[in-house]
């Protein structure tokens, strides 16, 4: 009886998100919207991506937008095409999050008209795309959270801070190095949990399915220290798997519901996840030794960082960087479109149109900072609109202004 309502709560948020992304009526954008998304209670519910289903017919000169790919920009891709039906309410947008690798594979067979991806392509990717193009759209952090069963019950008059880990100690977990809760270098960074830390094993999560959040986190360990072998990548071979305490979660909700239910376990996932979700979250000591928490601020700094570093593709990599104030596990989140074989030149006007205001409108990227995530700078931002310039559809430039 329990699943059966859990089943049916569940379709009701689909509906919901459903009906949210088709308003019917122009109105002011909205001051606040509410995240519609498949919250972690018990277990995470996967939907069937169906980019171009459509519960009912569009009305007359509406304009359907079909993009899918990344969970990390999930949460502020869903608030921002509700608040953009009060803008354009001609323009019906539906992303579906199937993880980076899913989004890359549905624009280079021309499923979708965007894709949303934390993982950068590859040669062959671009070569089987033919003209495939990235566009940072925004920066965010991945977050270790953690399910801790504590050996013993706090005091009311006691309250323990959130965990901190370090570079190496995030290395060794994953690498099956560290597999206590109680092991000396969690116990070192985090004293005021002598009497509290479990003599338990842990249990590290990771994604199960091609991930840009598993890339931007294992450059990040591929950079925090040389022990870590398996390499960045948006799949690896886990040794935490190979020494028999590793677990598989789909999408960053897949990993945040194995973490919830599984005591003393640690997981990786995008910020938003762990914020919308009440999931604890480590602190982390940075590369210049201080302590820093995950949130917009941190995340900046990060890419101040590596300021400058965009490849000829406008790809970068900001991981580890040297500033005080930076999370150092931080990776741009994009969008990927054709850039001269769209068909549809409205449709093709209205796609960018629309990241031109998600870019640039204050309430836009006020629902991003709120989410944790960070807005690109002015000189990232220049670079993205510059290569909006050099989209075409039937050989004609699409931006008009």
């Amino acid at each position: 009886m329990r699943k059966n309502l859990f089943i049916i709560f569940a379709a009701l948020i689909v509906a919901s998100l459903v009906l949210s992304a088709c308003g019917s009526a122009a109105a002011p954008t909205p001051e606040k919207v509410t995240v519609v998304q498949t919250q972690v209670v018990e277990k995470i519910v996967e939907v069937t991506p169906t980019p171009d289903a459509s519960a009912a017919p569009l009305p007359a000169g509406s304009v359907q937008i079909n993009g899918a790919g990344a969970t990390f920009p999930l949460p502020v891709y869903t608030e921002w095409t509700y608040a953009y039906s009060y803008v354009d309410p001609a323009v019906v947008i539906n992303y579906q999050g199937i993880g980076s690798g899913g989004g890359k594979k549905a624009i280079i067979d021309n499923t979708v008209d965007f894709a949303g991806s934390d993982s950068l392509l590859k040669d062959e990717e671009y070569t089987n795309g033919k003209d495939l193009q990235m566009y940072p759209m925004l920066a965010g952090a991945v977050v270790p959270i953690y399910n801790l069963k504590l050996a013993k019950e706090v005091p009311a008059d006691v309250k323990l801070p959130k965990l901190t880990l370090d570079r190496q100690t995030l290395v060794d977990i994953y690498n099956a190095k560290i597999t206590k809760w109680n092991d000396p270098a969690i116990l070192a960074l985090n004293p005021d949990y002598k009497d509290y830390l479990p003599d338990a094993s842990i249990t590290a999560v990771h994604r199960s399915d091609g991930s840009g959040t598993t890339e931007i986190f294992t450059k990040a360990l591929t950079a925090f220290s040389a022990d870590w072998t398996a390499g960045g990548a948006s799949s690896v071979e886990w040794p935490v798997d190979k020494a028999g305490n590793g677990v598989g979660g789909k999408g960053n909700a897949g990993v945040a519901a194995v973490v919830i239910n599984t005591a003393n376990s640690i997981g990786y996932v995008e910020l938003s996840y762990a914020v919308s979700n009440s999931l604890s979250y480590a602190d982390m000591l940075n590369k210049a030794g201080k302590k820093v928490t995950a949130h917009a601020d941190s995340v900046a700094s990060a890419m101040a960082d590596f300021a400058g570093s965009f490849s000829d593709k406008l790809t970068a990599t900001i991981v580890d960087g040297a500033g005080e104030g930076s999370w150092p596990i931080v990776g741009y989140t994009y969008i990927i479109l054709h850039t001269t074989s769209m068909t549809d030149c409205v449709k093709a006007q209205k796609l960018l149109d629309f990241f031109q205001w998600a870019l640039t409108d204050p309430s836009a990227t006020k629902r991003a900072g709120d989410l944790g995530y960070s807005v690109l700078p002015e000189a990232v931002r220049e670079q993205v609109f510059a290569k909006f310039g050099e989209v075409t559809c039937n050989g004609q430039p699409v931006m008009t202004k």
